[in-house]
């Protein structure tokens, strides 16, 4: 086990399945003591995060955390339509799970880490918010770029007080049932064309975004705020 976070509280949001999950495990290993959190069972908080009241029920229970990662999200259940036929309810249920749960679980912990001086936000977003979504919805871009610039924003307003917020973009990660049906959808053609375009010639995991969030919980990162680093296998220069 590593000690690089030893005596720190972390809360990991959206760990249900892979990228979750994967960085969960890293850091307990990495020495911190984890809150997993979930809306569905995998996490040890069944939490809906896009419930205020819920979120701060939770973070009440939790105490002082010193390292936040939101990575709760996803499409929703939902596939590509064009815009005309996009319902309002699904717009907001997309960007609800991707940008609102951010807002609400950061909005609880700052505080506590005001106090202390010191604290590690990292929010997971997507390629997607990079360029545009392989699956068409509308939304999940979207998203996925305002939790791009609510990083940025946050970054600057909490580095006074110690406190770095940084970004994750990732590639296609096969990592949930989503992502296992999308890659199914595209087909042997599809799949051998989505690995051409990755610089690595090969699909990320779980753990390549887990590393990267190390690096930005751990005091390695201290002066890196604001920033937002594709973890994609060098899709985004192809």
């Amino acid at each position: 086990m590593n000690s690089q976070l030893t005596g720190r509280v972390a809360v990991v949001t959206g760990t249900a399945h892979g990228i979750g999950t994967a960085i969960a495990a890293a850091l307990l290993d990495d020495g911190a003591k984890v809150h997993s959190v979930d809306k569905e069972p995998g996490g040890e908080h069944i939490v809906d995060l896009t419930d205020a009241a819920a979120v701060r029920e939770l973070f009440v229970a939790i105490g002082p955390v010193d390292v936040l990662v939101n990575n709760a999200g996803g499409v929703c259940g939902q596939v590509g339509h064009p815009l005309e036929e996009v319902p309002d309810d699904d717009w907001q249920a997309v960007v609800a799970a991707n940008l609102t749960s951010a807002f609400h679980c950061t909005r609880e912990v700052v505080a506590g880490m005001k106090e202390r001086r010191w604290g590690r936000i990292v929010n997971i977003a997507s390629a997607a918010g990079l360029t545009v979504s392989k699956t068409g919805i509308q939304a999940y871009a979207s998203a996925k770029a305002g939790l791009i610039g609510f990083t940025r924003q946050m970054a600057h307003e909490l580095g006074p007080d110690g406190i770095t917020v940084n970004c994750i973009a990732p590639g296609f990660i096969l990592s949930n049932p989503t992502t296992e049906q999308q890659w199914q959808r595209y087909g042997p053609d599809g799949q051998r064309a989505l690995i051409g375009g990755i610089a690595t010639r090969r699909l990320g995991s779980p753990a390549d975004i887990a590393n990267g969030v190390q690096f930005f919980a751990s005091e390695r990162s201290g002066w890196v705020t604001g920033q937002v680093i594709a973890i994609d296998g060098g899709s985004a220069f192809q």
